[in-house]
């Protein structure tokens, strides 16, 4: 898949807590997924914005019927839907973030948009430097991502 969507951007809510979604990821979302969002906190440190289609393909129904059997992915799905809402780009690149999620994840004006893959993650910058602060990463963690990456890479 092209135009991942990678990277770090400074961004800023309006007063009506819409988020102005860095162009690089604008662009990458509209060009390959259209407008349409759905807007969650699966951890209530920050919001995760999914483009619809990415959203719908990891809620698919499996192919044998049955909708979400085992009971970690059904809390996973009533968390998800409980706190997110359906949103879309406007024609300002703005997308609408509840005032419920804005508030569990505390996000101020200042926020951190980050890209990770098929989705972004919309931080408080403060929040963000402490968390990254609390845990960097170390020689071992390096070296159990790259393990886990190339066992990734083999499947």
């Amino acid at each position: 898949m092209g135009n991942l969507l990678i990277g770090s951007y400074k961004a800023k809510l309006d007063k009506g807590g819409r988020l102005k979604i860095p162009e690089k990821f604008r662009s990458s979302i509209e060009e390959q997924f259209g407008k349409a969002l759905f807007v969650t906190s699966l951890e209530d440190d920050y919001v995760q914005i999914f483009p619809l289609p990415v959203w719908e393909g990891m809620m698919k129904t499996p192919g044998d019927g049955t909708r979400y059997p085992d009971p970690d992915v059904l809390e996973f799905v009533r968390k998800a839907s409980l706190l997110g809402t359906n949103a879309e780009i406007d024609s300002k690149g703005r997308a609408l973030i509840t005032q419920w999620l804005r508030t569990k994840a505390g996000l101020q004006t200042e926020v951190q948009v980050i890209g990770l893959n098929t989705y972004l993650e919309v931080w408080d910058r403060a929040r963000l430097d402490e968390k990254m602060a609390k845990k960097p990463l170390t020689y071992e963690d390096f070296k159990n991502i790259s393990k886990l990456m190339s066992d990734r890479k083999s499947e």
